[in-house]
Formats: structure tokens, C-alpha cells, sequence
């Protein structure tokens, strides 16, 4: 289990290869990965704020669950933090399982804790200024089916 919070941003190919060649046990890898969009029509871009420590210590426990929940051999979460343009990654979320359906299951787990719970504090700074992104209705429902 590998997570990182980090200003930096990283190879999709390579840590997606590098994940893949330590699950030699696993049939199914899911890899997922979040861009920062342009939802506000004319965002120049995302500040991510969080807590140092608290902030990797809440996804390496709900990483730790849906390793508990689903039979998965491994599983990489990376979250970036700091100031994004539209179009650049934000997050990536990877899990490996003997079966593809707890993969699929496990990181849309992962994905779903990430939107709606994970302590990260979004900014949309556009031409007409800066508001913090607020909670959706859809991304709380989302959780609930877990």
C-alpha cells in the first residue's frame, strides 16, 4: 500500500508500471486518474490546501480498509496539493486484485472517499476570482453505497 500527498506532479506510465510489476499475483489492475477541468468557464486554477499528516494518515487508513473490504493485493493512492492549471492531474488511485470486480470495486471506493472526504481543501480561482469548492449532493450519495 503506497500513498503520497505532493506538490509535484507524476508519470502516469511510470507509476502505473511500477505498480503493475509489484501485483505479480493479481489478474486485474484499475488505474484512475482526476484532471483538474475548466467546470467554471474560465478557471485559471485549482489550489489544493490540506494538513500535513493528518491529510496522509485519513488515506492511508481508508486505503487500509478497502484492502480489508476487497481482496486486494495492493493498492496506490496519489494526491497532488498546491496550484493546478486546468488539465493537469490532480490524483491518481490504482488497485490490484486476483478478480477485476474487487479492483473496480475497491478503487471506485477509493475514488468516491477522495471527492467527498479526504481533507483537502479545493479553490477555484477564475478571471472574477477565488471561491472554495463546495460539497455536491452527487458526491455524497456516491459514498453512501459503500
Amino acid at each position: 500500500m503506497d500513498v503520497r500527498v505532493q506538490e509535484a506532479t507524476f508519470d502516469l506510465g511510470a507509476e502505473s508500471a511500477g505498480f503493475v510489476a509489484r501485483c505479480a499475483a493479481s489478474g486485474a489492475v484499475v488505474t484512475f486518474t482526476g484532471i483538474v477541468r475548466d467546470v467554471a468557464q474560465g478557471l485559471e486554477a485549482m489550489e489544493i490546501e490540506h494538513y500535513p499528516g493528518m491529510t496522509e494518515a485519513a488515506l492511508s487508513d481508508i486505503a487500509a480498509e478497502a484492502c480489508a473490504r476487497w481482496m486486494l493485493e495492493d493498492a496506490l493512492i496519489i494526491h497532488r496539493h498546491g496550484r493546478l492549471a486546468p488539465g493537469e492531474m490532480i490524483m491518481m488511485v490504482a488497485t490490484a486484485a486476483p478478480h477485476r470486480k474487487d479492483a473496480f470495486e475497491a478503487a471506485e471506493y477509493l475514488m468516491d472517499y477522495l471527492k467527498s472526504r479526504a481533507p483537502f481543501w479545493k479553490r477555484e480561482i477564475t478571471r472574477a476570482g477565488a471561491t472554495w469548492v463546495a460539497a455536491k449532493d452527487t458526491d455524497e450519495d456516491a459514498l453512501k453505497r459503500w
